[in-house]
């Protein structure tokens, strides 16, 4: 088999990838019908992994090299016969990662190499000015039946809309019409944002709303939270195991964060971009120690295979 594609999407119930993987001699050539990029490597292995993420689990194909570090990432189920025969007749060794323990997968996952890609081999809604207009004005012909059911006592009488609502937006996919079946991300959406944002420059939480991010909780705890699920909790303070400082690194191309106890034990590995200010804030409202670092090939590589647990 010199061609190979998904068969299901990287969760269940989500879309399939528009990915193909074809092979020339020892090159892999992975194509992204969804975008139109193309990449062509030789990695040293493939790896095919599967880890949980809050109720549902996470599953897909990266392309490791020679150190372990992951040159592509590819999400998406790839049926097993079918990857074994094509890694077989490319002869790239396949790592069977799906039965392995979920830190040591993340822990692979998140130690990315120089270029590092992720191909979704899927479509960014597109968001046109129409469909903005059309939305909210949905919402807001929503929000006004909603308030009126509620003032009639009909309340039962909205929740069946609703549901009825959602059922038909998951069959013709505009999932941007949500807003009028449930008006109230029409304010919702925006103040979160803001909200997030003004914790952001406060200092008391740091990474995007939807996570990766960093937000200190009492008593001295530091939380990882992604997608509303908490990956990490951790205590802050100065005994082995607590979060005492944050390492923002840059390497190569690379950035990340990563946490570590008083002995430099590494507790968390978070690739990815850091915005200095908000972490410099993050870190004196918690009286973490900050240290910023440009990274060697060895000391990334290090960094990557010592932690303990790691978010993709």
């Amino acid at each position: 088999m010199k061609k190979l594609l998904p068969v299901a999407g990287a969760t269940k119930g989500s879309r399939c990838p528009k990915t193909i993987l074809t092979t020339d001699g020892d090159s892999l050539t992975v194509t992204d019908n969804a975008s139109g990029h193309s990449v062509r490597l030789r990695p040293a292995q493939l790896y095919h992994y599967r880890y949980d993420q809050g109720d549902s689990s996470v599953q897909g194909l990266a392309a490791l090299d020679a150190d372990g570090l992951v040159m592509l990432d590819l999400p998406g189920d790839w049926h097993t016969p079918h990857l074994r025969s094509f890694a077989g007749r490319a002869g790239i060794p396949l790592v069977e990662a799906r039965g392995r323990p979920e830190r040591q997968v993340r822990r692979v996952l998140a130690g990315r190499a120089p270029g590092w890609t992720r191909l979704h081999g899927l479509l960014r809604p597109s968001f046109s000015k129409w469909r903005k207009t059309v939305a909210i004005c949905g919402g807001v012909v929503g929000l006004g039946v909603m308030a009126y059911l509620a003032y009639a006592g009909l309340w039962v009488a909205w929740r069946g809309v609703a549901s009825i609502g959602r059922l038909i937006l998951d069959f013709v996919d505009a999932k941007w019409l949500v807003v009028a079946v449930s008006p109230a991300l029409l304010v919702i959406r925006p103040v979160a944002a803001r909200l997030h944002r003004w914790r952001v420059n406060q200092g008391s939480i740091v990474g995007p709303p939807n996570g990766p991010y960093l937000v200190g909780k009492r008593p001295r705890k530091l939380q990882i939270i992604q997608r509303n699920v908490v990956v990490a909790d951790l205590r802050l303070g100065m005994d082995i195991n607590e979060a005492f400082s944050l390492l923002l690194y840059r390497y190569e191309d690379l950035t990340g964060l990563a946490v570590l106890d008083r002995m430099e034990h590494l507790l968390h590995h978070l690739p990815g971009r850091w915005p200095p200010n908000d972490v410099d804030r993050f870190a004196k409202r918690h009286d973490l120690l900050l240290v910023v670092e440009r990274l060697s090939r060895e000391e990334y590589l290090d960094l990557v295979t010592r932690a303990r647990t790691a978010t993709p």
